[in-house]
């Protein structure tokens, strides 16, 4: 039976904790990103925008395995434990690249190596993180989305503090001093660490007490009831699911004129959900609500594609249209990476309020349409934007307060969709699926990343033509409105669909 009660469990904030800080190493990391290639590596934007959309792209690709092998084999602790370890590893060898800049093929290696770290370190880390937090509630408790809200806000409390600090550390105008922070973003990530180590066994327990997350799903679900959760595949069936990746991927790769990575991600977006859902152990019911996450999880695509801008086609607006100047001083760029944060941070306890009183009325939103308002809220705040530097020459500086409103108008669209995207996925998946369907959903996220690398290329430069299904983007306008058409287009075909999801997902809201 679901409890009423509105205090939370001290398991939420120990995850809280340890998301604050593991958040810092990523966020504190990707704000040098983009400027270390740039101004450190001379790298120029098309080359880092590749290197950077791929980055993220399989940063949330990598949640498959890390889910796979946590449901299968380790348990979600002994995952998450791993995973930390190699995100430790991952910043250090940032570390080191920066700390050997002035070498470009070394320090250029020492980078990919350290990516390569961060990526499967994340995917061990960030599905099996997000499923403690469901686990810590009985089924069909009220207060999920309102502890979802709650981690998020840890999430971001962390992403808001790591740009200001590795911004004034890293971000000062030498590149000598990149290596600073990423040092800084190295040593919290070893925090992170010491403090799991220290306080998991302690507070990841379920409401009866009992220790969650130290067997694999998979086994437990055989010791209690004696069976396999899922059947075996025939040699037939594995050699099809292989051919029909291997097809995938090869017409990818030629359709994006051999991107390797680009080409992978996608050819996984199709192939990795149909797997699973084919899974014959599964129920009608429990089917159809997989079936609601997938279309839910493609339309988070368009919505992250665009809010990912941040890292990339917003970090040059900053830099180059922006005027930062504050009272004579100027603010570093890296910085803006700040705003979103600190407005989750503000906005988080309000939303997570909000769900509650709704909830209590019985006048709550479902799910899908939360994401939808999220995914309209995205597209008003592009437009906000657009008019901004509508008629505005390159190289003329805006206010910076077009980019506070953008990010404040974004922050609350993000509050709609994606703490609630991770409680709804908790909620539908069935239990020995819970960190494999937790990663499928942060593979429309890799879809996305890889997606915002793409669309960020369309940023104007001089003396460039680009062009979107043959439609020249010209200024800055033309490209901030491609965002803002494509937000509200997915907003109302989400809005249209919501109650036929709704029957799908048999009185889970």
């Amino acid at each position: 039976m679901a409890t009423t009660t509105v205090k939370h469990p001290k398991g939420l904030y120990f995850v809280f904790s340890i998301s604050i800080a593991e958040r810092f190493g990523y966020y504190g990391m990707r704000a040098l990103f983009v400027l270390y290639m740039i101004n450190a590596l001379m790298m120029d934007k098309d080359l880092s925008a590749l290197i950077y959309g791929n980055y993220t792209g399989l940063v949330y690709l990598t949640p498959l395995i890390g889910g796979y092998v946590a449901d299968k084999y380790w348990g979600m602790r002994r995952s998450t434990f791993w995973g930390t370890v190699l995100m430790v590893i991952g910043q250090l060898l940032m570390f080191f690249s920066a700390l050997y800049f002035q070498y470009p093929g070394p320090a250029r290696w020492l980078m990919y190596l350290g990516l390569g770290a961060l990526i499967f370190g994340n995917g061990f880390f960030k599905p099996n993180v997000s499923t403690f937090v469901g686990q810590l509630y009985e089924p069909g408790d009220r207060r999920l989305d309102s502890a979802y809200t709650i981690f998020y806000m840890g999430v971001n409390l962390g992403a808001f503090v790591a740009p200001l600090i590795c911004g004034f550390l890293g971000d000062t105008g030498d590149p000598a001093d990149f290596k600073w922070g990423f040092l800084v973003a190295a040593i919290v990530s070893l925090l992170c660490l010491i403090l799991y180590v220290l306080r998991k066994d302690k507070y990841l327990v379920d409401p009866a007490g009992n220790p969650i997350g130290i067997e694999a799903a998979a086994k437990r679900k055989r010791e209690s009831t004696g069976t396999t959760p899922s059947v075996k595949y025939t040699f037939k069936e594995i050699v099809l699911w292989i051919v029909v990746a291997g097809g995938l991927f090869a017409l990818f790769m030629y359709l994006f004129k051999d991107d390797l990575i680009g080409a992978f991600i996608y050819a996984a977006a199709l192939v990795v959900p149909a797997f699973v859902i084919s899974d014959k152990s599964l129920t009608k019911i429990e089917r159809q609500r997989i079936w609601v996450i997938y279309i839910i999880a493609f339309f988070v695509i368009f919505f992250w594609s665009a809010f990912e801008q941040a890292g990339i086609s917003l970090t040059y607006f900053a830099a180059e249209q922006t005027n930062r100047d504050i009272l004579g001083w100027t603010m570093p760029t890296s910085w803006f990476q700040s705003f979103n944060s600190v407005f989750v941070i503000l906005l988080a306890p309000l939303f997570a309020q909000l769900w509650l009183a709704l909830g209590a009325r019985n006048r709550e939103p479902s799910s899908p349409e939360k994401q939808a308002i999220g995914l309209l809220l995205l597209s008003l705040g592009y437009l906000l934007i657009a008019i901004g530097v509508q008629g505005v020459e390159p190289g003329v500086k805006v206010s910076i307060m077009w980019l506070v409103g953008l990010y404040f108008i974004h922050t609350m669209g993000e509050l709609c969709l994606s703490p609630i995207g991770l409680s709804m996925v908790n909620k539908l998946s069935p239990v020995r699926f819970a960190s494999l369907l937790m990663g499928v959903w942060y593979l429309s996220m890799a879809t996305a990343n890889k997606l915002a690398g793409t669309l960020s290329s369309l940023y104007p430069e001089e003396g460039k033509m680009k062009y979107l299904f043959g439609i020249e983007i010209a200024n800055l306008f033309d490209f901030f409105m491609v965002f803002v058409v494509m937000a509200a287009v997915a907003s109302l075909i989400l809005f249209l669909l919501s109650k036929k999801l709704q029957k799908l997902m048999h009185g889970v809201r």
